[in-house]
């Protein structure tokens, strides 16, 4: 791999012209927030109708060309495509000279660091590895979301300066993350965010079929707190039946679960047992109580809903919707972001 130059002042311009490689939900708006710190887009590329429109609204007046052109044109690249079309694009993009040397490529990517960007390194690119720690909507709300936002950073020792000053000049905090511990790092976060929204979504529909009408005032106060509650004290705030020990309570919630939501028995049998791990290493779920508890648990793990191929596991749906092709990882050629 070659040496990289330090990133010195008179090697390159106090403001940056940037340009963003899939405008997917996340690129347009960090260079949205670049822009409010004074550095110039120039250049977007998109694979999508919802990619047009995001970069039309995010950044207006910028033109849409093709991935060579917007490294041509940019000081500052931002890769903002999915993680399992970052390395084909960095090996496209270096195998047909569109790298240029002394060029910033960042990429926002969680579960790399900088060493799948070796390819445009070995042309003279300086790899950078910033994944804002947070969830974007495409929309203009997400530069606001910026303001105090953790950046999980990767990068060479001589650029530490230059990725610290860009992840201040969108509004976020950087957290140094070792090469090594990136999946681990971006792990952590998919069960922490990306499980909770699956988590909070089933818990509303559930509400629901039980007649509450406005699952969401109701579980908004109780999430806040238990969030707040969990941020501040970790394990010591598990609260609820597993904690306690109440096994009869489990039990008739894993009958109801079976008799309305059997798709959800899985889920709330895996979380449960976690919860009950947990709260017996950290003192809250007595041992004598645990044991009864756990047997529910084990005992409930056998019933229909449960074992994959099951008779009453519900098939594919010929009629579903398909995928989104702008969700992160869909989209033709590795798409946005």
């Amino acid at each position: 791999m070659n040496a990289l130059p330090p990133l010195e002042a008179q090697d390159r311009p106090a403001r940056l012209t940037v340009g963003v490689v899939g405008a997917g939900r996340v690129g347009p708006a960090l260079a949205a927030a670049l822009q409010l710190a004074g550095h110039r887009p120039v250049a977007v590329s998109g694979v999508s109708d919802a990619s047009v429109r995001r970069a039309a609204e995010l950044l207006p007046d910028v033109p849409l060309v093709p991935p060579a052109e917007v490294l041509a044109r940019a000081d500052l690249v931002l890769l903002t495509v999915p993680d399992d079309a970052l390395a084909g694009l960095v090996s496209g993009l270096a195998d047909t000279g569109a790298v240029r040397p002394g060029q910033l490529l960042v990429h926002t990517s969680g579960r790399f660091g900088t060493g799948v960007l070796d390819p445009a390194t070995r042309a003279g690119a300086l790899p950078l590895a910033l994944h804002p720690a947070m969830t974007f909507t495409g929309t203009s709300v997400d530069v606001q979301r910026l303001a105090g936002c953790s950046f999980g950073v990767t990068s060479p020792d001589e650029l530490r300066m230059a990725a610290e000053a860009l992840v201040i000049e969108m509004g976020g905090e950087p957290e140094w993350i070792a090469e090594s511990a990136r999946p681990l790092y971006h792990a952590a976060l998919a069960i922490g965010a990306n499980h909770l929204v699956t988590l909070v979504a089933q818990s509303m529909e559930l509400l629901h079929e039980a007649g509450v009408q406005a699952p969401d005032r109701m579980l908004g106060p109780l999430l806040g707190a238990a969030l707040d509650n969990a941020l501040r004290s970790g394990d010591a705030a598990l609260t609820g039946p597993v904690a306690r020990g109440d096994a009869g309570t489990v039990a008739a919630h894993i009958a109801e679960l079976r008799r309305h939501a059997p798709q959800s028995v899985a889920g709330y049998l895996a979380m449960a047992r976690t919860t009950a791990d947990r709260a017996l290493a950290h003192g809250l779920l007595k041992p004598e109580l645990a044991e009864d508890l756990l047997e529910v648990l084990a005992d409930s793990g056998n019933g229909p809903g449960t074992t994959p191929g099951a008779p009453d596991a519900p098939g594919p749906d010929p009629d579903a919707p398909g995928p989104d092709p702008d969700a992160p990882g869909h989209g033709p050629g590795g798409g946005d972001r």
